[in-house]
């Protein structure tokens, strides 16, 4: 049984990308700009009023895990433990390896690692709600793989 919990944990860890694509893209460039704006124009300070972002994700998460050990339902914890994952990854590649806001990992040139930061970069040229591209986190579009492809390519002559 302990498999099919880990199955739904990490089917949940995957799904999250897809919920965060659309929360990021529907959500934070829609209703919730106001929130989402001073990620897109830096404001001074370490904090931004997007980091609310980290509790809107938290908050389900820990419910389904409480709700899941109170009531003895424990796909409701494996689905509350692939949120958690799922959110440790975002701060890990949004947080320290796309923006560095913390200084751990600054001098990788993993070709994944490239490909996410270019995608990203991509999506905070656009400082206004609108026209936004690259809305997701892990999964990145084939062509931010192509231009590094080129990138290296162009490097390595």
């Amino acid at each position: 049984m302990i498999f099919l919990y880990i199955f739904i944990a990490i089917l949940t860890f995957f799904g999250m990308e897809w919920v965060a694509w659309a929360m990021h893209k529907y959500v934070m460039h829609g209703f919730l700009w106001y929130l989402h704006k001073d990620h897109h124009q830096k404001e001074p300070g370490f904090f931004e009023k997007n980091d609310a972002f980290f509790l809107i994700f938290a908050i389900p998460s820990w419910q389904f895990i409480m709700w899941g050990l109170i009531y003895e339902i424990y796909w409701l914890v494996a689905i509350g433990a692939g949120i958690a994952l799922y959110g440790m990854a975002y701060f890990i590649v949004h947080e320290v390896i796309i923006h560095q806001r913390f200084k751990w990992f600054t001098r990788s040139d993993n070709r994944y690692v490239r490909v996410i930061r270019w995608a990203h970069k991509m999506h905070h040229k656009h400082l206004q709600k609108e026209e936004g591209e690259s809305f997701g986190m892990l999964i990145v579009d084939k062509k931010y793989w192509d231009k590094v492809a080129k990138d290296i390519e162009r490097q390595s002559a």
